[in-house]
């Protein structure tokens, strides 16, 4: 079941990479389905979708979402200068070789394959014009930088960096080569105008040619084998011969040493070798001289004793003559095919040798009439159980007239070498089997490696911003941690402020309590704010009975309305007014003359106290 679910995501993942090559114009189909897959998922994970059924349906809705799917799988991690022991060993060993073939005024011309944000190829530029200086380089020197990513070259083009994706630049080259512009850096504009960034696919698009150094650093292990073949064929046209090919630590050339040539297999640089790559060389078969006497009587003589080296030649022989007669037969020859003696006069076709192992028949014709010599390679022979492999010589012998006068067989036992390459052939496939498994591993390894530096610089971004909040909120709560004090600073201050109005309000209160006259204080709205234990024994009113009502709407044994006059007397003059007598009914209903006072409440401007205090005209009803 799981095998089925497997084959179905599989399948989908297919049709997803299908809809990105018809849709962009983006063809994945040759990257690695491992690390292409976990790439994707990635996004996925990102955004929570499930299958990739329902991813390609948020593709086909949000135009957006391609570039951030990009920005996932080509993963875009570069710098200046990256692994610093590769590009010391490029500097010191292969641009001094690499301007030594040149003529003095020869473009140099020069690839950055998959440039990413473009520190690669400006590193380029930096170098070749540290080797020859920077007037020269900007006449001679040509480098392109490549790459899918348009958003990437981009950023390529503008050749801003920040402060911190210097810091691995030594200073003096930083000062030489960068200038700054506000916040970041950017590159010298000289030599910028010397490097020329385009979008290029290194699986579809034609390669640049006539190159003397082709830099691919950690690109090709994206992609499967297949597509790394047509990737190296590629460089191996763009690069001129003897030019050199820099590639990333994890990408080796095991399978290509027909073609290129080790300079550095620890910094993973190649060089070129002359020529085209043909085939494996061939020696050339050996020939057996045929020793033809021009006169009768010189063969007559020297018969013997040629059949008798001939005979004891240890490699099977058999000799023809111009009829396909055979004439003779060495002992080699008779031991190992079971000819024997009686076998010699017959007709060549009909012995068995004639035709097996192989067709010989055909080929001594063609030999004959061709008059070369033909060579058929490890034929295999059977006897019983055991198999025998022979390279076989035909070989056309003319005479003194220039006719075809006889032709020679010879059988070369070639069983052990064969066995011998066969088992080198096996162990090197499995040798290179390993090696590519490693390769593989490797190249997995630097794709989960670049991964984890995206991660961690993420996670670096991250930290920072969370660093940033962190110091945010401290300042915040430093400010409320002072705002804190100023407020506890304030409430001590209000404490003591409330004490002492509590303990002015204590005095006032037993000031006014100790008053045996009836005392009302009035707000500037003629509203009661005060009213003594006096006033309330005078006219049986409590304090809480009238607080904030209208004085001269209460309804008590004193005509309140009488006072309003004295009231607005004093308002009006700011003094206290002479004593007012008016009759009035105490609380308990004993008419009384009422002596009250009006003086003015200082601080509020039209309030005032009255003083009311029964005087002596008082009668009883």
């Amino acid at each position: 079941m799981a095998d089925v679910r497997d084959a179905e995501t599989d399948e989908e993942l297919e049709d997803l990479l299908g809809f990105l090559r018809d849709a962009r114009g983006f063809d994945f189909t040759g990257y690695k389905r491992s690390s292409l897959g976990r790439r994707i998922r990635k996004r996925m994970s990102d955004i929570d979708v499930r299958s990739y059924a329902d991813y390609r349906d948020r593709l086909e809705t949000s135009a957006d979402e391609f570039s951030a799917l990009f920005n996932t799988i080509l993963i875009n991690v570069t710098s200046l200068f990256r692994d610093p022991d590769a590009w010391t060993f490029l500097q010191r060993e292969v641009v001094p070789e690499l301007l030594a073939d040149k003529e003095p005024h020869d473009e140099i011309r020069v690839w950055s394959a998959g440039c990413s944000s473009g520190e690669e190829a400006y590193s380029l530029a930096i170098m070749f014009a540290e080797a020859l200086g920077v007037e020269e380089a900007l006449n001679r020197v040509k480098i392109y930088g490549t790459d899918v990513d348009e958003e990437a070259l981009r950023d390529a083009r503008t050749a801003l960096y920040s402060a911190k994706s210097l810091e691995a630049l030594p200073a003096e080259l930083r000062e030489k080569y960068f200038e700054q512009n506000g916040a970041q850096y950017g590159f010298r504009p000289d030599l910028r105008r010397r490097v020329i960034f385009g979008r290029h696919d290194v699986t579809r698009d034609a390669p640049i040619s006539r190159l003397d150094l082709l830099v691919c650093r950690n690109t090709l292990m994206y992609f499967n084998v297949e597509a790394q073949a047509q990737i190296v064929d590629r460089f191996h046209f763009a690069l001129r011969e003897s030019g050199h090919l820099f590639l990333g630590k994890a990408e080796m050339l095991l399978n290509d040493a027909d073609r290129f040539e080790v300079v550095s297999m620890r910094q993973r640089v190649f060089r070129r070798r002359p020529g085209d790559a043909g085939p494996p060389y061939q020696p050339a078969p050996l020939k057996i001289r045929a020793v033809v006497g021009a006169e009768q009587r010189t063969v007559a003589r020297n018969r013997q004793t040629r059949d008798l080296i001939l005979d004891a030649i240890p490699v099977p022989a058999v000799a023809l003559d111009a009829e396909g007669v055979v004439a003779l037969i060495n002992s080699t020859a008779r031991l190992q095919f079971a000819l024997t003696t009686n076998d010699l006069g017959r007709p060549f076709q009909d012995l068995e040798i004639s035709y097996r192992p192989v067709e010989l028949r055909s080929l001594i014709e063609q030999a004959t009439h061709e008059r070369r010599t033909l060579r058929v390679n490890r034929v295999e022979r059977r006897v019983g159980e055991e198999v025998q492999y022979f390279d076989i010589l035909i070989q056309p012998l003319t005479g003194p007239t220039g006719l075809a006068a006889a032709t020679v067989i010879t059988f070369t036992d070639v069983t052990v070498n064969t066995r011998l390459t066969s088992e080198i052939k096996r162990v090197r496939e499995e040798l290179e089997t390993a090696y590519e498994e490693l390769q593989s591993t490797n190249e997995e390894l630097e794709t989960t490696n670049e991964e984890l530096q995206s991660s961690i610089e993420e996670l670096e971004t991250t930290n920072e911003e969370l660093q940033s909040t962190n110091e945010e909120l401290e300042t915040t709560n430093e400010e409320l941690q002072s705002g804190n004090e100023e407020l506890e600073t304030m409430n001590e201050e209000m404490r003591i402020r409330s004490e002492e109005l509590d303990e002015a309000r204590a005095f006032l209160e037993g000031v006014m309590s100790s008053v045996a006259a009836g005392v009302v204080v009035l707000d500037a709205e003629k509203r009661v704010k005060s009213w003594n234990r006096g006033a309330a024994e005078l006219w049986g009113l409590r304090a809480d009975e009238v607080a904030d009502k209208a004085f001269f709407k209460l309804d008590f044994g004193l005509p309140t309305e009488e006072l309003r006059s004295v009231v607005q007397r004093c308002v009006d003059s700011g003094k206290r007014t002479d004593m007012a007598a008016i009759r009035a009914v105490n609380r308990i209903g004993r008419s009384i003359v009422c002596n009250v006072v009006c003086s003015p409440f200082a601080g509020h401007h039209g309030g005032v106290v009255l003083l009311m205090e029964e005087g002596p005209g008082a009668s009883a009803d």
